[in-house]
C-alpha cells in the first residue's frame, strides 16, 4: 500500500477510535494500494478490499479472477482470496477478520458502497464486531491531493488537453462527430492515459446537450462543437472540455466566450486556502447574469478518484445541504468548468479546466492549450 496514504488514514482510524477500515469501493482501493482491480469498477460483487488496521497491518481481498493481478501489484501484501460463483465474498471476509484478531474490533466500512445484503450477511457473522460508516472520512482524506497525487493528475490534465487539440485540428467541414472521436481515443492512449471516460462530442444544436456521446452527425460551417474526456491512470482521472467553431464562429458564440474567459480567470484569482466555495459561485452567477445567460448548480468540484468529489462550487458545495459552504484548502485539486448550455442562439459552450491549490493561491494544470479564445476549425 502507499505509505504517505497509509499514514494519514491511519491517524484517522485512530481520531475516530477505530481498529480497522475495510474499503469496498474502487476508488478507495485504488486510494490506498495505488491499483485499480480492473473488473471490479465494472461487476459490482466482484468485492476487492483493502484492509488497514490503525496500528499500520495491511492486506488485501479479492476475488479468484483477480487474484494474480492483485498479487503481481501488491506482492508483499498479504492476500485473501474468495472464489466467485462458489464462496460467499462475505463468509471469507469474515473468517480473514477473525484471524486476524479482529472478531470483537471496531471496523470502519463505506456505507454508501457495500451492497445492504453483503453488509448485513457480515455483521451476523461477526456479531461481537461492531460497525460504523467511515465513507465520509475517506471523502475528506482524499480532497487534499500529495505531490505524488497532484503530479499524476497534472499529467492526466495535459493527456486530456491535447488529445481534445489533436482531435480537433485533425478534422474540417465535412467531418463527423465520429471522425473527432476517432483521433481522440486513440491520441488518449498514445499521450499514455491507461483508459477514459465520460467522451462527450457535441456539436451544432447537440451542443447544448450536456451529456452525449459522438454521432454520425456531419461538421457545418458556423458550428459549435463541445468536446470533453477524462483521461484515467490508475483509477486517477482528470476531466477537460474545449469549444471550437467550424470555420466561422456562429453570432454572439465570441462575446459568450470572451464571459467564459473572464470567469475562468476570476476563479483562477478567487481560489486560494480558505476561499469560500459559495462566495466564488455567486460570483460566477453574477457574471453569467450580465449577458441573462441561465444558471447552472456548481461551477467546480473536487477531482481525483471520482469524477466529481467534495468540495463543489455551488449552491450546494458539500453535502447535499442547501446553502452550506466549503472552504478551500491548500492542495486540493479542483476541475471547474465555467458553461452555458442554454445560451439562447442554438448552441452551447463549455471550457472545463484542472487546477491545484496552492499555498497562496491556485496553479491551472490543463495548461496545454489557450483557451483565450475559441478554437478554430478549419483552415
Amino acid at each position: 500500500m502507499r505509505k504517505t496514504i497509509v499514514e494519514k488514514i491511519c491517524k484517522v482510524l485512530k481520531a475516530e477510535a477505530l481498529d480497522v477500515v475495510v474499503t469496498s469501493s474502487p476508488e478507495n482501493f485504488a486510494y490506498l494500494t495505488g491499483f485499480v482491480v480492473p473488473t471490479q469498477p465494472l461487476i459490482r460483487h466482484r468485492h476487492a478490499m483493502a484492509i488497514l488496521t490503525a496500528d499500520g497491518d495491511e492486506s488485501l481481498f479479492g476475488v479468484d479472477m483477480e487474484a494474480t493481478t492483485i498479487a503481481r501489484n501488491a506482492p508483499e501484501t498479504p492476500l485473501t482470496v474468495w472464489r466467485e460463483f462458489h464462496d460467499d465474498a462475505m463468509v471469507i471476509l469474515a473468517e480473514a477478520l477473525t484471524k486476524a484478531g479482529l472478531s470483537e474490533a471496531k471496523i470502519g466500512v463505506e456505507m454508501d458502497y457495500l451492497p445492504a445484503g453483503d453488509f448485513e450477511r457480515l455483521a451476523a457473522l461477526m456479531p461481537k464486531a461492531s460497525f460504523g460508516a467511515f465513507e465520509k472520512q475517506l471523502s475528506r482524506a482524499r480532497q487534499i491531493k500529495t505531490p505524488e497525487e497532484v503530479e499524476l493528475i497534472h499529467r492526466l490534465s495535459r493527456i486530456a488537453d491535447q488529445a481534445i487539440a489533436d482531435s480537433l485540428s485533425a478534422v474540417r467541414a465535412g467531418d463527423s462527430e465520429l471522425d473527432i472521436a476517432a483521433v481522440l481515443t486513440r491520441r488518449i492512449y498514445e499521450l499514455g492515459a491507461e483508459n477514459f471516460k465520460l467522451l462527450i462530442i457535441a456539436t451544432g444544436e447537440r451542443s447544448q446537450l450536456p451529456n452525449v456521446g459522438p454521432s454520425s452527425r456531419i461538421l457545418g460551417r458556423g458550428d459549435i462543437a463541445r468536446v470533453e474526456i477524462f483521461s484515467v491512470i490508475n483509477g486517477y482521472q482528470a476531466g477537460v472540455c474545449r469549444t471550437a467553431y467550424v470555420e466561422e464562429p456562429p453570432a454572439m458564440a465570441e462575446e459568450i466566450w470572451d464571459l467564459m474567459v473572464e470567469c475562468k480567470y476570476a476563479i483562477l484569482d478567487q481560489i486560494r486556502p480558505g476561499a469560500s466555495c459559495l462566495k466564488i459561485y455567486n460570483d460566477f452567477i453574477a457574471r453569467l447574469d450580465k449577458m441573462k445567460l441561465p444558471p447552472i448548480s456548481f461551477v467546480g468540484h473536487g477531482i481525483g478518484l471520482h469524477l466529481h468529489e467534495d468540495p463543489y462550487i455551488g449552491s450546494t458545495p458539500t453535502l447535499g445541504l442547501p446553502g452550506h459552504d466549503a472552504l478551500i484548502e491548500e492542495n486540493m485539486v479542483l476541475g471547474f468548468e465555467p458553461l452555458c448550455y442554454r445560451t439562447g442562439y442554438g448552441f452551447g459552450v463549455q471550457n472545463k479546466d484542472v487546477l491545484q491549490v496552492t499555498g497562496n493561491g491556485s496553479v491551472l494544470l490543463s495548461d496545454y492549450s489557450n483557451t483565450d479564445k475559441l478554437i478554430r476549425i478549419g483552415g
